[in-house]
């Protein structure tokens, strides 16, 4: 990661300090993967094989969103991903309460950090 380009930027009120991403992903991650067994280990049927596809879209886009902001240094390819990063966890997040409730509200913090994510990506792009 390029900190040094990432401290010259404008950032938007809110934006936590550097030490709080890791933690806040850490947990995010935990939460994500208990959900995600929660789900495979439920019966086969139509549900659950859109579920675990949405979550591998989901996990695709949020994995290179690191890539696009950080290492390609493009706000605007970061924020179209985060947009449909966060489409693809709403999504992901209706089809694991329809197979578990539990699953379900596991999803829900995660989902919350991405419109997050979303109001940081967006203030950044907005402010520089």
């Amino acid at each position: 990661m390029n900190n040094l380009w990432y401290q010259t930027l404008n950032k938007p009120p809110l934006t936590p300090p550097a030490a709080y991403f890791p933690i806040a992903w850490g947990i995010l991650y935990t939460l994500m993967f208990l959900a995600f067994l929660l789900v495979l280990f439920q019966k086969n049927n139509k549900d659950k094989y859109i579920a675990i596809n949405l979550f591998v879209l989901q996990l695709f886009f949020n994995l290179i969103w690191s890539y696009l902001f950080f290492g390609l240094k493009s706000i605007e390819l970061a924020l179209l991903d985060v947009i449909l990063l966060l489409i693809a966890v709403i999504f992901t997040t209706i089809y694991f309460f329809r197979l578990s409730k539990p699953a379900g509200f596991l999803m829900i913090p995660y989902l919350l950090q991405v419109v997050f994510a979303l109001y940081l990506n967006l203030g950044i792009q907005l402010l520089n």
